[in-house]
């Protein structure tokens, strides 16, 4: 597998504003926000995305999800609201192979994917 800049950041050889790390998962701001809350939440092991993860892996994802709660907690997002995503695959519109979440927060996030 090739390498991906979130391996980079794993390893500070790329900068990135860091909101939260522990040994197993890293979380910070996305440098092309979709909302004025935006940050990335990744796993240090590479796994490549939701439709590669082994059952080895449920218990990181499932740190993952609760990292995402303990950061909207602690941004002040988490009373009115905010939004998880992943992308699997290049029809996902996953751009970079390596498992991560965005959180989403601070503005009314409304998106329509069904039609009326």
């Amino acid at each position: 597998m090739e390498e991906t800049i979130f391996q980079k950041i794993i390893r500070k050889e790329v900068p990135a504003d860091v909101v939260y790390e522990d040994e197993d998962v890293m979380a910070f701001y996305d440098i092309h926000p979709l909302a004025p809350v935006h940050v990335l939440i990744i796993p240090k092991k590479r796994i490549e995305s939701i439709a590669t993860m082994e059952k080895e892996d449920i218990a990181l994802v499932g740190k993952m999800l609760y990292v995402a709660r303990t950061i909207a907690s602690d941004l002040h997002i988490a009373d009115k609201g905010y939004k998880l995503l992943t992308r699997i695959g290049r029809d996902g519109g996953q751009e970079i192979p390596h498992l991560h979440l965005h959180l989403l927060g601070g503005a009314k996030l409304v998106e329509r994917i069904y039609p009326e």
